[in-house]
């Protein structure tokens, strides 16, 4: 069987139905819980949380590396970022860590002409 988002094979008894579409695990994780960049109360979390844990915020090693490239670069577009991180993730896996890093203030988006580039805060 045939995961109707990514086309992955799954064991029939591995499926899961969301809005009448049989998916593998991971996209029905995705469908269930889709990436917000721009979730006020993340923000408002993420900044309470970074009050009262000073300086001990703890980024995991990918997080730490894509804001070495972006102080490298100053802004780069998320395909060439994905590119700098050597396959160490998917795009989708991309996003969900600049959402995480958007709600730490530690990183934007902005638009030039018709391009988003990500950079810091």
């Amino acid at each position: 069987m045939k995961c109707g988002q990514c086309g992955s094979e799954m064991e029939a008894n591995e499926e899961r139905e969301y809005k009448g579409r049989k998916l593998c695990e991971d996209c029905y994780m995705e469908a269930l819980s889709p990436v917000r960049t721009c979730d006020p109360w993340a923000v408002h979390s993420a900044k309470s949380l970074g009050r009262y844990a000073g300086k001990m915020e703890a980024l995991t090693p990918i997080q730490s590396e894509i804001l070495s490239i972006l102080k490298e670069t100053g802004a780069i577009e998320p395909s060439d970022l994905l590119r700098k991180l050597g396959g160490k993730m998917t795009l989708k896996e991309l996003e969900r860590e600049f959402a995480t890093l958007r709600h730490m203030e530690k990183v934007r988006g902005e638009k030039q002409g018709d391009r988003v580039l990500w950079r810091l805060w």
